[in-house]
């Protein structure tokens, strides 16, 4: 099919959806006129209905004026007759004073002293019984007797101190209101209508003498009586099929109607709509030859794209002449650049593919550093705390053993010991920087110092052509993790600093503050204190930064590393809740960055070490020695009843709190942390807050996986000397 034929479809495809909305467009017009229409004939009547409440309400003014006559007050209704006679609106409007009992005492009708008769407008007493006497009644139309015209009445009581004495009954000819209905001038076909209560036509707008005081049909009656206001179809007395709008008075319970014919009320509606079908019509026409025409000139500029996407095709160099049609061009113009966009495309696709494949690897690696740090962990957490009951057992067994003998030799072999013991935990310590946190060994610092202490440690370690320059601002933020963790982690990355730098360089370590909003992956924007160790060596290249912080990698040869170095820094780092990031360039040197989260304590104060202490016996209370490792329950027990406590020894919680519940009287629990079954150490100790909260809890850890969080509690580390057992456990006790 030729794109011409294809852009006559298109655009009859748009004309005829057009068309349908265009006969849709027009019924809603005739819809919205009609409703329009009817709505304003409903409000000219709801309008009409006010105006002729307001024509009774004058008519009860009238009344209610008269009622406060001063004559009629005093009784004087001679004098009375002479004013009502003077107020009656017209000559046909009569005025009646009737008593309680509703005898007529003066009627302007009739001269004064005349005989009078007896008797109401016709169902005046009923409307009396159903709204009240003491209310403005207006009655309904009936035919007097002695004019023999249609009147109705507006009834007032007169009330006199305080009581009802007369009603004040103006009678007026129906005919009154005729002008009323002749000021809404009214089209001829209208027809406006006043009836009363019972239905019958006080006045009309046509043929008033014929019609008025007849009766309305009953379905008629049974319409307007359905509301007090509303449309409806209906049969006029004259036989003429209109549709009715009523209104209802509210001073009277009259009803107002306008009544139009149907046809008139759709003449209107149908010359809009038929004058708007017409222009659509003209308009929809219109743009069909307007769009024949222009698709003839679209088809031949079309060809020349298909020209020129057949050069593209080929692999031709496309040559396209400007048509004058902007869109028709720009097509042009992208298919001479879609060669040279092709091969640009292919080329970033190319560079995106290497880009998603590397950071692809970059992934899986993390993820596997990630794993192997973990499985590390548990390994190393495991040993360490196997390791730690150990130097527990050895600790404790040493201090006792200087306790026992004074000996110069023994005090010597002794010293040696302790030494060993002291190289031992430093290496369980590094081991646990693989593994999670360790509450009992974690302190709030001022970071600036450990370093100094670092820089004390590494000076034996550096030669001289290395120089170590240290930048510590004095405002450091304060920062919580294990000091001896970072002080060995310093020295980790200072002895790598100086491997890498073999003819010699400059070691940098400095310090900031620094808020981050986008901070390295794995934490969250916050406050941090960045440490950086920055060296001139050798730098890495990017195979090996991509393993560096692999545990036992290394590039030095057999014996001179062990790949633990950078691991444990990177360790230390997750450990205290931040990060190590690292940045080199082969020739340049490299960077190490650690992040520390800012603490919100204060900076913890460190006791000062007095050297090896021997506690005096003297020290007095009951203490529940929780240890499932017998070596270590067997050492301590012995080191603390030493120290004077009374011990009370469990192998485990539930032993514990067994005794506990025979009545065993203790004033501190000192229980290790990690410990086979139902509950571990803070389980414990949570149990006894809740269940013996009299008692005093102290816990020791050599490794844990499960951070304290307990008030009041105090930590120590494993392996811990006995005097710091013993002062833990008297201030325990005292607190």
């Amino acid at each position: 099919m030729r794109f011409r034929n294809q852009l006559l479809i298109l655009v009859l495809s748009i004309l005829i959806p057009a068309f349908l909305a265009a006969i849709l467009a027009v019924w809603y017009v005739y819809g919205e006129e009609r409703r329009a229409q009817e709505n304003g004939v409903l409000e000219a009547t709801r309008a009409f209905s006010l105006l002729v409440g307001q024509e009774l309400q004058t008519k009860e003014a009238i009344l209610k004026t008269l009622s406060n006559s001063a004559a009629l007050a005093k009784g004087d209704l001679q004098e009375f007759y002479s004013i009502a006679k003077r107020m009656a609106p017209t000559s046909e409007t009569t005025i009646i004073l009737i008593d309680h009992s509703g005898r007529q005492l003066i009627n302007t009708r009739a001269a004064f002293g005349t005989q009078l008769p007896h008797r109401r407008a016709p169902r005046v007493l009923e409307l009396m019984e159903h709204y009240g006497a003491e209310r403005t009644l207006v009655s309904d139309v009936f035919l007097a007797p002695v004019g023999k015209q249609y009147d109705f009445t507006v009834q007032v009581p007169v009330m006199l101190e305080g009581s009802l004495r007369y009603f004040l009954v103006m009678g007026v000819n129906a005919a009154s209101l005729q002008p009323l209905l002749h000021q809404q001038r009214l089209p001829r076909d209208w027809l406006g209508v006043i009836l009363d209560r019972q239905g019958v036509v006080v006045s009309r707008s046509r043929n008033p003498g014929q019609y008025i005081g007849k009766q309305s049909s009953e379905e008629f009656r049974r319409q307007i009586s359905a509301g007090t206001e509303g449309v409806f179809r209906s049969t006029t007395l004259d036989e003429v099929s209109v549709k009715t709008f009523f209104s209802r008075v509210a001073f009277s319970d009259w009803t107002v109607i306008f009544s139009i014919p149907e046809s008139e009320l759709r003449r209107v509606p149908l010359q809009a709509a038929a004058f708007l079908a017409l222009m659509m019509a003209l308009l929809l026409g219109l743009a069909f030859l307007i769009a024949q025409r222009i698709a003839l000139r679209l088809s031949a500029r079309v060809e020349q794209l298909g020209a020129a996407a057949d050069q593209l095709a080929r692999g031709e160099d496309v040559s396209y002449l400007p048509q004058g049609l902007v869109e028709v061009d720009s097509v042009g113009a992208r298919i001479v650049d879609s060669s040279r966009q092709i091969r640009r495309n292919k080329q970033e696709l190319e560079q995106r593919v290497a880009q998603a494949v590397a950071e692809t690897e970059r992934a899986q690696q993390a993820l596997q550093h990630n794993q192997k740090l973990e499985a590390l962990g548990r390994l190393t957490g495991g040993i360490a705390h196997e390791f730690n009951n150990l130097l527990q057992t050895l600790t404790t067994s040493l201090q006792l053993a200087r306790m026992s003998s004074t000996e110069p030799r023994v005090q010597s072999l002794i010293d040696t010991c302790n030494k060993a013991v002291t190289r031992a935990t430093s290496l369980t310590g590094q081991l646990s920087a693989f593994g999670r946190i360790q509450d009992a060994r974690t302190e709030t610092v001022a970071l600036a110092r450990h370093v100094r202490v670092f820089e004390q440690l590494v000076e034996n370690i550096l030669p001289s052509n290395m120089p170590l320059q240290v930048d510590l601002p004095d405002d450091l933020w304060p920062v919580t993790l294990d000091p001896t963790q970072l002080e060995l982690a310093l020295i980790n990355l200072a002895i790598n600093s100086r491997d890498a730098m073999p003819a010699g360089g400059s070691i940098r370590v400095e310090a900031a503050n620094e808020t981050l909003a986008a901070p390295p992956e794995g934490l969250s924007p916050g406050d941090y204190v960045r440490l950086r160790l920055r060296d001139t060596g050798m730098g890495m290249s990017a195979e090996v930064m991509a393993k560096a912080l692999d545990p036992f990698f290394t590039t030095k040869k057999v014996g001179q590393g062990t790949g633990l170095g950078l691991p444990q820094a990177y360790g230390f780092a997750r450990q205290s809740g931040g990060t190590l990031v690292l940045h080199s360039v082969v020739g340049e040197g490299t960077t190490v960055d650690i992040y520390l989260p800012r603490a919100t304590q204060a900076v913890s104060r460190t006791p000062e070490k007095t050297g090896a202490q021997q506690f005096a016996p003297s020290v007095k209370g009951t203490v529940l020695f929780v240890e499932d490792d017998a070596l270590v329950r067997e050492s301590v027990s012995a080191a603390l009843r030493e120290a004077g406590f009374a011990v009370l020894a469990a192998e485990g919680a539930d032993a514990a709190l067994a005794m506990l519940d025979a009545g065993a009287s203790v004033d501190v629990l000192f229980s290790d942390i990690v410990m086979p079954g139902s509950l571990n150490g803070i389980e414990l100790a949570n149990t006894m807050r809740v269940r013996f909260p009299q008692v005093k809890v102290v816990l020791a850890t050599g490794y844990s996986e499960h951070r304290v969080q307990l008030a009041g509690v105090r930590v120590l580390a494993k392996p811990y000397e006995i005097d710091a057992a013993v002062r833990e456990l008297v201030e325990a006790a005292a607190g």
